[in-house]
């Protein structure tokens, strides 16, 4: 049997690059980071956008739909979750394959996919057809985040990642706002059908510009610390045991998959019945409640941008902080919630929804450098598939149909009262985390500097 060390060496000697993710946070140099490294980003993150634009367009239309088909709040759920769940299945299986496929071609094939899906819902007639619609929304879109965020990190250095990945995980936030409030007036102007439709072209455009513009040739001259010599390998293919011990390889990084995938709970079921709640509770025309709904996404995306730089700058000398400036978001936005959602509906209530949003996926930066930091550089999309695997999982996937299946029995208000305690789950488990992090890194480090001379 082999030792954890022997483990290490073969992972790091084997790896299709070298980057500054070998040392996590420990000994970092500042590299500079190139003009086209950005316009990959850009473009990646662009993509991304498109994706949840997709996927979140569905709730700008929830009221249409539940009028047209007679749907139970259950069911619209259902319609929402079949997305997550699906990327829940998928995400791993494809992430590892993409990795050995290339990530660029993947990536084309992945947005193609998922707009396709999109425009085979605007055509659907029924129920049935829309869930079978959504669900291949779900298969296109099932390895987007963990294969479009590793081929990020792999072209930056290691000092930016918390910044890069709360930047593009807040991309699923804008895609999100443009998805709802778009899909939104698109349908109270041309019918629900054309919200879809307009989605899907979108995706279609950002397709034909990433695949003449990015190469997997190019990426490889960008990544920090690669030589001459090191560029163009291909990727390291290692048995499905050897992967697990890399991905698993200690409690501290297990504790930010399960801290993460809980706290996307919250956003998970607010960004599905914001615009029903606003619809029921506030009165609303469906279009003005989809518009405003996303006002509330934006600060989700706002926060985890702002969260993931200010938990860049207080780690950046005591690394373990990362952990607790994740349990001081959870914590946040369990009280914003609890409280806004006692209260009678009116201002006050508003503006803290508003606060607890902007915290609610406030710990996606620090979750995210944490697992790259935790995890070997070769394994890295197949850790943020398994990241992606958590969100989903716990998160994303039961959050909509959860909350409809508590709705149908006590009310949309009262499935929103119990929803933000999955958040002070989350902060205990990123407290666990901290308890052994500083250890698991230090031993993971010597073993990987070990496994270099």
């Amino acid at each position: 049997m082999r030792t954890a060390s022997q483990f290490i060496q073969e992972t790091i000697l084997h790896a299709h690059h070298v980057d500054d993710s070998a040392h996590g946070d420990i000994g970092v140099t500042r590299s500079p980071v190139r003009v086209y490294a950005w316009v990959v980003f850009a473009l990646t993150l662009g993509l991304l956008i498109s994706d949840y634009m997709s996927r979140q367009v569905l709730n700008a239309v929830f009221p249409l739909l539940k009028e047209v088909w007679g749907l139970s709040d259950t069911r619209l759920g259902s319609l929402s979750s079949v997305v997550a769940m699906m990327v829940g299945i998928l995400t791993f299986p494809l992430s590892v394959l993409a990795d050995r496929w290339g990530r660029v071609r993947s990536i084309v094939l992945m947005a193609t996919i998922w707009s396709l899906a999109t425009l085979g819902c605007a055509v659907s007639t029924s129920y049935d057809q829309m869930l079978a619609a959504r669900a291949l929304v779900g298969i296109g879109e099932a390895a987007y985040g963990s294969v479009g965020i590793a081929l990020v990190l792999s072209i930056f250095p290691a000092y930016l990642r918390s910044t890069l990945t709360a930047a593009f995980m807040a991309g699923g936030s804008f895609g999100s706002v443009l998805g709802m409030a778009l899909g939104g007036m698109v349908a109270a102007q041309l019918g629900w059908r054309w919200s879809f439709g307009a989605m899907a072209a979108f995706g279609f455009l950002l397709v034909l510009v990433y695949a003449a513009v990015v190469s997997e040739k190019r990426l490889a001259s960008e990544r920090p610390g690669e030589g001459a010599a090191a560029r163009g390998k291909p990727a390291m293919r290692v048995s499905f045991r050897t992967l697990m011990q890399g991905l698993f390889s200690c409690r501290s990084v297990r504790c930010a998959y399960v801290g993460s995938g809980l706290q996307l709970l919250v956003p998970g079921a607010m960004y599905a019945w914001l615009p029903s709640y606003l619809n029921r509770y506030y009165a609303m025309a469906p279009g003005k409640a989809a518009v405003s709904a996303a006002g509330f996404v934006l600060a989700t995306g706002v926060g985890m941008i702002f969260c993931g730089i200010v938990t860049d700058v207080v780690s950046k000398k005591v690394p373990q902080r990362k952990w607790l400036v994740a349990v001081l978001y959870c914590l946040l936005c369990f009280v914003s919630l609890s409280i806004a959602l006692r209260l009678p509906p009116g201002t006050a209530q508003i503006a803290l929804i508003g606060a607890g949003m902007f915290f609610s996926a406030g710990a996606c930066g620090p979750s995210g450098a944490m697992v790259a930091n935790l995890t070997p550089p070769n394994m890295h999309s197949s850790a943020f598939a398994t990241l992606t695997l958590a969100n989903n999982f716990l998160g994303l996937a039961p959050a909509a149909i959860l909350t409809g299946f508590i709705a149908d029995r006590i009310g949309l208000l009262g499935a929103l009262q119990i929803i933000p305690f999955a958040t002070f789950v989350s902060a205990l488990a990123f407290l666990l985390g901290k308890r052994s992090y500083t250890a698991d890194l230090q031993r993971l480090n010597a073993q990987r500097a070990q496994a270099a001379t």
